[in-house]
């Protein structure tokens, strides 16, 4: 965002205009989205951060609201110097000591925004932990909070800001998104700053869309064609369940039964597949796999007659590991990577793909169709583990550009990556919905919509933040809630 700000100013457009945009911005949204019934403390900082804080503090206080304005900065820049002299003409009162970190009034951290790099003063530290202990969650921060890097979401000290919300500027910066700094951003809200599209088309390749309820629209299934039979509406196999996980392939089904697909088929152990009918009588049981003495699902009989005429291939939810020596960790595997259509692997399968001799990278790249996978943080570093040290956005582009594959790799903030370099990242999350059971969902949806649309990231991206959105959209976000607001939606 820095970048473009240059590129704004050396086509110029005047920082104050600038300035001026981002900060009525700021002030619409608290005008109409928080609670300023006790009036509001502006924390000002040197720089053009400060600067916008004390234009939404010039705003508060002309709407008729108490504001207090605190500084512990001898200099500032020249244009916040500008603001801060006109907030003392309009009379707005300037703090000449710390604030009680036990004021009621809602605390609007300016003091510092993108260009943090070193740890703020050890008395600015304590004031905000003191805060945050004494009125836990009433903050707002302006861009980024105080303390936290902007580009690797990493605190730079003990005390940082602890936000209940997060106005980010423009664009989303890449720190704010990242799991570690989800305790301090609190809700993440951008605000458009209406960049020109000549100016959003010169980033660098491999810019993160960030994904919101705004992009929902967007995401929902595309229309099928009104003549179109239930086997052009796509057709699935999901290979899933064990002795031990039953219940991870009637999710599985579930979600692939709300994507829409016309044509569902599974692949189950014999006694699940004998009382299918029972749950989802629409769902046709192609076979009936057998299952090792531990209790996993045996592959090695899954016959290349059914992968015939499909669209996509779900393998993995609820599976169990079993052992590389296992037989089928040959010939199945081969009908998999010979399988022309959409191939989605999930929770066991991508755990079986990890134990093959075969690294991950060199089996996917021999696939013959489009691959998704969808590893947890875990199962990621076993099938990359040269990757699994970086941030999750890096990781998964790696991974997914190396192997051909397109990557979802979950986590509290979700990354999407395809081959060809494109990334998405959720930015909106249920944290209720991290529970046992939703994965499964989310395989079986994905699978769906591939099997509906093909398997292009976009298609990928757009089916993680439906499930997503499902989320947070249900009363109690069980796999099964989700599954029923997914199927609502689609």
């Amino acid at each position: 965002m820095a970048q473009l700000e240059q590129q704004l100013f050396a086509s110029g457009l005047p920082v104050e205009a600038l300035m001026e945009k981002a900060a009525l911005g700021l002030s619409r949204h608290l005008l109409a989205q928080e609670n300023l019934t006790a009036g509001a403390l502006v924390l000002v900082g040197p720089g053009h951060n400060g600067g916008d804080a004390l234009v939404v503090a010039r705003e508060l206080k002309l709407a008729g609201l108490a504001v207090r304005i605190w500084s512990p900065f001898e200099r500032h820049k020249p244009l916040t110097t500008s603001h801060l002299d006109h907030a003392r003409w309009l009379g707005i009162p300037l703090l000449s000591e710390a604030p009680d970190p036990a004021d009621p009034a809602l605390w609007i951290d300016g003091l510092f925004g993108i260009g943090q790099r070193q740890p703020p003063a050890e008395a600015i530290q304590q004031l905000l932990l003191e805060r945050q202990r004494r009125r836990p969650h009433h903050l707002v921060a302006i861009d980024v909070p105080t303390g936290l890097c902007a580009d690797l979401g990493i605190p730079l000290a003990p005390g940082v800001a602890t936000a209940h919300t997060t106005l980010t500027l423009g664009l989303v910066k890449t720190g704010l998104v990242q799991d570690g700094a989800l305790a301090f951003v609190g809700q993440l809200v951008r605000l458009d700053l209406g960049l020109p599209a000549r100016l959003l088309e010169g980033l660098p390749p491999g810019q993160p869309l960030g994904l919101t309820s705004s992009d929902e629209a967007a995401a929902h299934p595309s229309s099928a064609d009104p003549s179109a039979s239930k086997y052009q509406r796509g057709r699935l196999l999901v290979v899933a369940g064990s002795a031990h996980y039953r219940g991870a392939a009637a999710l599985a089904l579930a979600g692939a039964s709300s994507s829409g697909c016309g044509s569902l088929r599974a692949a189950l152990p014999a006694p699940m597949g004998q009382t299918l009918w029972q749950q989802l009588p629409h769902v046709v049981v192609s076979q009936e796999l057998p299952c090792s003495p531990s209790g996993d699902l045996n592959l090695s009989a899954l016959a290349a007659t059914h992968l015939e005429r499909l669209d996509a291939l779900l393998v993995g939810p609820g599976i169990g590991c079993a052992s590389p020596r296992d037989p089928d960790h040959g010939p199945s595997w081969q009908l998999m990577q010979g399988f022309a259509g959409l191939l989605v692997l999930d929770a066991d399968g991508l755990n079986r793909l990890a134990q093959r001799e075969e690294t991950a990278q060199g089996w996917l790249q021999r696939r013959q169709g489009p691959t998704w996978i969808t590893p947890h943080r875990s199962e990621f570093q076993r099938l990359f583990p040269q990757w699994a040290h970086l941030p999750p956005l890096e990781a998964a582009r790696q991974a997914a550009q190396a192997s051909g594959a397109s990557v979802v790799l979950k986590g509290a903030r979700s990354v999407i990556t395809g081959p060809d370099g494109r990334c998405w990242q959720l930015l909106q999350a249920n944290r209720e919905a991290a529970r046992a059971g939703l994965g499964d969902v989310l395989a079986g949806y994905a699978a769906g919509r591939g099997a509906m649309e093909g398997g292009d990231a976009s298609i990928l991206a757009a089916a993680a933040l439906q499930h997503a959105l499902a989320g947070c959209q249900s009363r109690r976000p069980t796999p099964q809630a989700v599954a029923a607001t997914l199927a609502e939606g689609g």
